[in-house]
């Protein structure tokens, strides 16, 4: 995560800066949504395509939401500030295989992260002179390593292989014609059916 993080900073700083990218990194806190809304600005699209290629990349945690929200206690605004730590990762790593959730995991995940990408994101911006091509030391590929990853630890569950099979399908025959950041979100909804399935089927 920090490595990420770095890779971020370096390549955020030409465009945004050395105070957006940071700033970005505390608030925003979400690698792919920021890495697309960079991306945006570096091929020239405006600061409103860059916050929508950012928005619908972030849909992404509704379903996500929707499955971990079981495991969150207290009231609304509690409720809602729990639902702060649900990231990539800590949603991976706290999931128990059967459909529900390691409330004190997620937290536990989530905290680490949150502190090694701010601080990545700070070496970054003010180091970014002496990493000017980060593809040198290998950190163009950790983004796609880090997703990678994910997956292949979620693929022990069969139901968890057949919404990976369903989203990468639809993803795939999405990207061709539809505008950057959709065929992302339009493939979190086979996550989503496999949620509503797995609730009518407890309840």
């Amino acid at each position: 995560m920090f490595a990420l993080a770095v890779s971020f900073g370096v390549l955020a700083r030409p465009v945004m800066g050395r105070v957006a990218p940071i700033v970005m990194s505390v608030v925003v806190f979400a690698g792919a949504s920021q890495f697309a809304a960079l991306s945006v600005l570096l091929g020239g699209g405006g600061v409103g395509a860059a916050i929508a290629a950012g928005l619908l990349l972030n849909a992404r945690f509704l379903p996500m939401g929707f499955s971990v929200a079981s495991c969150f206690r207290g009231g609304r605004l509690a409720r809602a500030a729990q639902g702060q730590t649900v990231v990539d990762a800590s949603w991976a790593i706290a999931s128990r295989g059967d459909g529900t959730f390691d409330r004190g995991l997620l937290f536990g995940a989530t905290i680490p992260q949150a502190v090694a990408w701010i601080s990545g994101t700070a070496v970054g911006v003010f180091a970014g002179s002496a990493l000017a091509h980060p593809d040198r030391f290998g950190l163009d590929g950790i983004f796609p390593a880090f997703y990678l990853a994910l997956l292949v630890g979620e693929l022990r569950n069969p139901r968890a292989r057949a919404a990976a099979l369903a989203g990468g399908a639809i993803a795939l025959g999405l990207v061709p014609f539809a505008p950057g950041g959709l065929p992302i979100v339009a493939a979190s909804a086979a996550a989503l059916l496999g949620f509503r399935r797995e609730r009518r089927t407890s309840g």
